[in-house]
């Protein structure tokens, strides 16, 4: 597989550096609410590579670390009257259950910043010994950027930028105190009165580490100096990965990551996505709407990482419509391979196919993984099968592969599930008779009546000449 390499500008091959197991790290969420689409975006593009190495047999190891103390945090929570550690727990375990939803595996390890705090004192105490950081007048300590010359590599930020201050990112920076230099990022955050009892003793005095500093103590820990790879939104490219290299390579050694992974960011009906615009989704605004995480993975592969994604509700309904066509696709040849059961993700995980009619799928998504691509592959070469026309080992063949391919895209091709999930409640078929039932008797107020209380339970009836159906309620 090769995969742009955000710091050297060009496609690069991923090849373990110690030959056996692709180690990578990504930054995870802020707990402070509920993670919303566009996070997701990084998230699921971030697992599909991991699905795409491990069905090719790579072995991985996935760290993504839990923001759970920072400016954001500490506000929230205390806004709310609730302990740092609960708030951040609820908001962690949402996380985890859209990510589950969302058909995201989960990484093999997952560190809090708070679980961390020794590892990230001992970091600065070796930063300051070294020279690279200094105490400011207020007992914060800060990153002496002008210690570490390769600063602004991976961003390409100039000198000058970084003299006049000209970077949003560093003025908008929360973690600004009493420091040297316009551009120096904090290290250790002396207490404030509105921290409240959110602070922890150090050689410093009383305070919390800064919000960059705990990838590179949690990046220490479980991968050490140099790892395979590096990922996060292009948003986290200047400041915070550019400061994790500085204070990273500066105490601990080592070259860091081989290899930057960024994910470029997701709009929404062609603009930016904010709260303010009322069009800041959660995948729990997406399911009121009666769409599906498995819809909403589909129009996050459905373009490439590399470039911004327009969200529009209209796409989740072309992906049902996609979904179900993968769907029948997959049924027909299991009923023609006679497979009673669907082999799952271990199961297929570097298992090679002979003939593999999508061959050519795993060309796009090895290169620079192209999921658009990919999906248009799939569904050409889904158009040149027909099941019925196979034998028994043909069809298992095809079937093995599709499940393969659909394995590393994170999707779940289960017809008969997706019909499961597609059938209204009996409660909704009730109220429905009954509304069919009243219009019959021309009783239209009660029938306008039912038929709100159906459309508020997230179904909609449809009328034809001889009956009705119930469809699930799209905005």
């Amino acid at each position: 597989m090769r995969l742009y390499d955000t710091m050297n500008r060009r496609l690069r091959s991923l090849i373990p550096i110690d030959g056996t197991t692709f180690r990578f790290y990504c930054c995870g969420p802020t707990v402070y609410g509920p993670a919303h689409i566009g996070n997701f975006r990084t998230f699921v593009l971030q697992d599909t590579l991991r699905r795409a190495l491990e069905m090719q047999g790579v072995k991985t190891f996935h760290v993504r670390n839990i923001t759970d103390v920072d400016d954001k945090t500490i506000r929230e929570s205390q806004r709310v009257g609730q302990t740092l550690e609960y708030f951040t727990g609820r908001w962690t375990r949402r996380f985890h259950r859209d990510c589950e939803a969302l058909g995201c595996l989960p990484p093999h390890v997952e560190p809090t910043a708070t679980g961390h705090i020794p590892q990230q004192i001992a970091m600065i105490e070796t930063l300051e010994k070294e020279g690279h950081a200094y105490a400011g007048a207020d007992g914060s300590v800060y990153f002496r950027i002008a210690s570490f010359a390769e600063y602004g590599r991976l961003s390409r930020l100039e000198s000058r930028d970084l003299e006049l201050g000209r970077s949003s990112a560093a003025r908008a920076d929360a973690d600004e105190y009493d420091k040297d230099h316009v551009a120096d990022f904090v290290l250790w955050k002396a207490r404030r009165e509105e921290d409240g009892p959110n602070f922890w003793n150090s050689p410093w005095g009383e305070g919390r580490p800064g919000w960059h500093l705990e990838c590179s103590a949690m990046i220490r820990e479980y991968l050490g100096t140099d790892f395979d790879m590096h990922s996060g939104g292009v948003d986290l490219v200047f400041p915070h990965h550019e400061n994790e290299i500085a204070q990273s390579r500066c105490a601990c050694g080592g070259q860091f990551a081989a290899h930057w992974f960024h994910i470029t960011h997701l709009m929404v009906d062609g603009g930016k996505m904010s709260k303010s615009l009322g069009n800041l989704y959660t995948l729990e605004d997406l399911e009121a709407r009666g769409h599906t995480a498995a819809e909403l993975r589909y129009v996050l592969l459905a373009g490439h990482y590399r470039r911004p994604l327009n969200f529009m509700l209209d796409s989740l309904r072309d992906a049902r419509a996609a979904l179900a066509r993968i769907g029948r696709a997959a049924g027909a040849l299991r009923e023609r391979a006679g497979m009673e059961t669907v082999p799952g993700f271990d199961e297929l995980a570097g298992r090679e196919v002979e003939h593999d009619p999508f061959a050519e799928c795993w060309l796009a998504l090895n290169e620079d993984l192209n999921t658009p691509e990919t999906f248009g592959r799939l569904f050409t070469a889904l158009r040149g099968i027909r099941a019925a026309d196979l034998s028994k080992e043909e069809a298992s063949v095809a079937a093995v592969a599709l499940y393969r391919l659909l394995a590393a895209l994170g999707l779940d091709p289960d017809s008969r599930r997706a019909e499961v999930e597609d059938e209204a409640p009996e409660a909704v078929r009730l109220l429905a008779a009954k509304r069919w039932e009243a219009k019959q008797a021309k009783d239209w107020a009660a029938a306008d009546t039912l038929r709100d209380e159906i459309a508020a339970l997230g179904w909609v009836v449809k009328d034809r000449r001889d009956g009705f159906a119930v469809e699930r309620k799209v905005e």
